[in-house]
């Protein structure tokens, strides 16, 4: 048996060297066209704008956390409840209340839902929940005045789901 006189010659390197980078530059161009497709990047319209509400915006917070108002969610089956109480634990006087559901990346699965008020602080829709983590906001209105506003992140698989 005779042995090949040529070894791992200019060309084999250049091969294993354009191998190396097509792999490379396939991988990246694959992770750019999920990024681009999967969120917007958007998190404010005009970020200009945003930062000069920011201090009215984190007074008024401030203002709704002092007053105690809290509002807790319940989800079961495409059962939709938001709870909100005062202080001592009465149900606090609000006229409406929509909840915003958004995903944390990506919008095409978002929704908002104005809810029917069932008694006193409850209100109540039916609408059904994809699975997985979702961001709610919450807006409590009375007269028209934003009484309580808050976010809260949360997985279905809390509630059951």
């Amino acid at each position: 048996m005779k042995a090949s006189t040529h070894g791992f010659t200019g060309w084999h390197m250049l091969l294993a060297i354009s191998a190396f980078f097509a792999v490379v530059i396939a991988i990246n161009v694959t992770m750019a066209v999920y990024a681009s497709s999967s969120w917007s990047g958007l998190v404010v319209e005009n970020t200009y704008v945003a930062s000069q509400q920011f201090n009215g915006k984190a007074a008024a917070m401030k203002a709704m956390a002092a007053s105690g108002v809290e509002g807790a969610l319940s989800l079961k089956g495409s059962a939709i409840r938001y709870e909100i109480h005062g202080k001592g634990g009465a149900p606090a006087i609000i006229d409406d209340v929509t909840l915003n559901f958004r995903r944390p990346v990506g919008d095409h699965e978002d929704f908002s839902l104005t809810l029917r008020k069932t008694g006193g602080g409850r209100f109540e829709a039916d609408h059904e929940v994809a699975d997985g983590d979702w961001i709610v906001e919450a807006i409590s209105r009375r007269n028209g005045v934003v009484i309580m506003h808050e976010a809260k992140r949360f997985d279905t698989a809390e509630f059951g789901q």
